[in-house]
C-alpha cells in the first residue's frame, strides 16, 4: 500500500468510514440522508445476533458492580455521571430482554467512498462526514485499514476482524429499526415502463399506471413551463406504450405530435378550414353507450349542451330547456328519437331481414338546428351564433363526418382552428374518444388531452369541464387512463374557485411537475401537498427533470430516453423510415 489513506483500483480512488458511535437515542432513519445523497457509494452493515442469556447475566454483574460504587463514591467524582448513564442503560437493556422480549445485537457499519481522483474523493468524504455528524453519528477514517474495510463493503459477507473492534456498538431489535437502508423514493412497479432515474440516488423509476392493485387510477397530471420538458416526456409515454399494444387518442392543439404519429404509423385527424376530413358533431355514434345500456338521445343531448355553452356562452336554465326542445326537434327530422330503436335501420337481403345501426349521413346536420332555431323568435339569438359554424369560416363543422377510427394510435390536429376556436375542437374529439374509450371494458386504453386548460379554465363553462372531470373519475373502470398536459397553472384553476381544476388533481394517481415560474408554484400549492423544500425543488429543476408524486411516493426524476427514442421523438432520423412497432 502505497498511501494510508486511500486505494487505487481500476482507476478509481477507494477510502472508507468507521461508524464508531451513535446518539444514545435515535427518532430517525440513520442512513437515509446518506442513500439520498448522489455520492458514489457502498454501505456495509453487519447484525451479529448475541446470546442473550449471556448478556443478561453479565448485566446483572455490571449493574451490581456499578449500583454499589454508585452508593459508596463521592458523588464529586469526574465520572459519576457516565457511571450513572451506564447504570441505567443496562438497566434498561435487561428490562427489555427480560420483560419485552427483545434480542440484543452487535451492529457494525462501514461506508466506503470512491470517486475518480483524490481531490473529488477529499470532498466527498468531508461532506459525508459532515451528513453522519448531523445525524448523531461519529465516524472515523479507515487508514491504513483501507484494504479491510473495502473488503467488508463487498458482498461477499466478510466482516473483517481488523475493524469490527472500532465499529462494534449494542443494540436492541426495535433498534435495528433505525439501521433499515431500503428507504429512498424508489418506485420499480413490475410490468412498469421505464421512466427515468432517481435524481438523489440514479436508482431506475418504473411505473405501471395501470396497476390497480397499487394505484387508485392510471391518470396523469403533467404541469410544466414552456421548455421545460413536458412534451418530450408525453411522447415517450406515447411510444413506451405503443410498443405495449395500448390504444392512445391524442389531442394536439399546439401540432406536436404529427412526426410521432406518422413514424408509429398512427391515424392523424386533421380539422380546420383546409382540412378533407370531417366529424359531425350531431353524430351519434353505436359506440357512445355500452351494451346493455340504453338512451342514446338523451345521452347526446347532455353533451350537445355543453358544446353549445361553449358557442353561446353560459346557458341559464330557461336558455338550456328550449335549445334541448329544438335539438330534439332536430333529430326527429330525422326519425330519431329517445327509443334507442329510432337509431336502427333494417336491411333486407334475400329473404333475410338485418338490423343495423344508422350510418353518418343519416345524422341531422348543424344546419338542420339552424333552421329549426330560426323558426322561433325566442332562439333566432342562437340561429344567429351559429352562422359561422353553418356558412361562415367554420362551416366545416357542418359536415357528415367521414373518418374511420380503427388505428391504436390516434392524433386529432386542431392546429388550424386557430386561438379562439380551439376549444370547439378540442371538446369535438374529446367526445369522440371518450365514445372510443367506452368501446372495450378489458383493453387498456388513454386519452391524452395537452392544453387542459381549455376545457376546464375559465374560458370553458361548467357543463364542458364536468364532462371532463366524469372523464378522469370513470376511466378507470373502462381500464383507461386519463392525461392532463398544460403549462398555464392559473387557468386550470380559474373557474368555479378551481373546483374542476382541483378535481383533475385529485383524480390522478401520478403527478408530474416540471420546471414552474415562482407564481405557477404557488397557486399549485394551494392545491396540493407540496412541502417548502420540493418548492424550492421545483423552481431549480432543469429541463427533463420533474418532481413526481406518484401515489404516496414523492420523487425526484430525471427523464431518460435512450438515442433511438430522442430520434423518433425528435424527428432526427436520416432516412425518415417508419418505425414498426410490431
Amino acid at each position: 500500500m502505497q498511501n494510508p489513506k486511500y486505494l487505487e483500483i481500476d482507476n478509481l480512488y477507494y477510502s472508507g468510514l468507521i461508524v464508531v458511535n451513535y446518539y444514545r437515542e435515535q427518532s430517525d432513519i440513520l442512513l437515509k440522508s446518506l442513500i439520498e445523497t448522489n455520492i458514489n457509494m457502498n454501505i456495509s452493515i453487519f447484525y451479529e445476533k448475541q446470546d442473550s442469556f449471556k448478556i443478561i447475566k453479565d448485566l446483572t454483574y455490571h449493574i451490581g458492580n456499578v449500583g454499589v460504587e454508585l452508593k459508596e463514591s463521592n458523588q464529586n467524582r469526574e465520572d459519576i455521571d457516565i457511571a450513572a448513564f451506564t447504570y441505567n442503560d443496562a438497566k434498561y437493556i435487561r428490562k427489555e430482554i427480560q420483560v419485552n422480549n427483545e434480542e440484543i445485537y452487535f451492529l457494525y457499519i462501514y461506508i466506503n467512498l470512491y470517486a475518480e481522483d483524490i481531490q473529488k474523493l477529499e470532498y466527498y468524504l468531508n461532506k459525508i462526514e459532515g451528513i453522519m455528524q448531523s445525524k448523531g453519528m461519529q465516524t472515523r477514517r479507515a487508514n491504513f485499514r483501507q484494504e479491510e474495510l473495502f473488503l467488508s463493503c463487498l458482498p461477499i459477507m466478510q466482516n473483517h476482524e481488523m475493524i469490527k473492534e472500532a465499529a462494534r456498538r449494542n443494540i436492541l431489535t426495535s433498534g435495528l429499526l433505525s439501521t433499515y437502508p431500503f428507504i429512498s423514493s424508489t418506485i420499480f412497479d413490475q410490468d412498469g415502463i421505464f421512466i427515468g432515474t432517481n435524481i438523489y440516488n440514479n436508482s431506475l423509476v418504473f411505473i405501471n399506471r395501470y396497476d390497480n392493485q397499487k394505484y387508485k387510477n392510471a391518470n396523469i397530471c403533467i404541469f410544466g413551463t414552456s421548455g421545460a420538458g413536458k412534451s418530450f416526456y408525453t411522447k415517450l409515454l406515447i411510444l413506451r406504450y405503443k410498443l405495449l399494444g395500448i390504444s392512445q387518442y391524442i389531442i394536439d392543439p399546439e401540432r406536436e405530435y404529427n412526426h410521432l404519429c406518422e413514424t408509429l404509423k398512427g391515424t392523424q385527424i386533421k380539422i380546420g378550414p383546409n382540412s378533407k376530413t370531417y366529424i359531425n358533431i350531431l353524430e351519434i355514434r353505436q359506440e357512445s353507450i355500452e351494451d346493455g345500456e340504453s338512451g342514446y338521445l338523451a345521452t347526446k343531448i347532455g353533451k350537445l349542451i355543453g358544446f353549445f355553452n361553449l358557442i353561446f356562452g353560459e346557458l341559464n336554465e330557461e336558455e338550456k330547456a328550449l335549445m334541448e326542445e329544438k335539438i330534439i326537434q332536430t333529430y326527429k327530422s330525422k326519425n330519431i328519437s329517445f327509443d334507442d330503436k329510432s337509431l336502427y335501420k333494417e336491411i333486407r337481403k334475400n329473404r333475410n331481414i338485418k338490423r343495423e345501426f344508422k350510418g353518418p349521413k343519416e345524422m341531422p346536420l348543424l344546419e338542420d338546428l339552424y333552421f329549426i332555431l330560426g323558426k322561433d323568435e325566442k332562439t333566432k339569438k342562437f340561429k344567429t351564433k351559429l352562422i359561422p359554424f353553418v356558412k361562415g369560416s367554420m362551416k366545416f363543422f357542418n359536415q357528415y363526418t367521414n373518418i374511420e377510427l380503427n388505428n391504436d394510435l390516434i392524433v386529432a390536429d386542431i392546429y388550424d382552428l386557430g386561438e379562439d376556436n380551439l376549444k370547439y375542437g378540442m371538446y369535438l374529439f374529446t367526445d369522440i374518444f371518450w365514445d372510443k374509450i367506452k368501446e372495450n371494458r378489458n383493453k387498456k386504453k388513454a386519452i391524452y388531452l395537452d392544453e387542459i386548460w381549455r376545457l376546464i379554465g375559465v374560458t370553458s363553462n361548467k357543463e364542458v369541464a364536468s364532462f371532463i372531470y366524469k372523464i378522469f373519475k370513470t376511466i378507470r373502470k373502462y381500464s383507461g387512463s386519463s392525461v392532463a398536459i398544460t403549462q398555464d397553472i392559473s387557468d386550470i384553476f380559474s373557474l368555479e374557485n378551481g373546483t374542476y381544476g382541483r378535481s383533475i388533481l385529485n383524480n390522478s394517481s401520478i403527478k408530474t411537475f416540471f420546471a414552474l415560474e415562482e407564481e405557477n408554484i404557488k397557486i399549485l400549492s394551494e392545491f396540493t401537498n407540496l412541502s417548502e423544500k420540493e418548492k424550492v425543488e421545483i423552481k431549480s429543476l432543469k429541463k427533463g427533470e420533474c418532481l413526481m408524486f406518484v401515489g404516496e411516493d414523492h420523487i425526484l426524476t430525471k427523464i431518460e430516453s435512450s438515442k433511438l427514442e430522442k430520434e423518433i421523438l425528435e424527428g432526427g432520423r436520416e432516412n425518415k423510415k417508419s418505425y414498426n412497432s410490431e
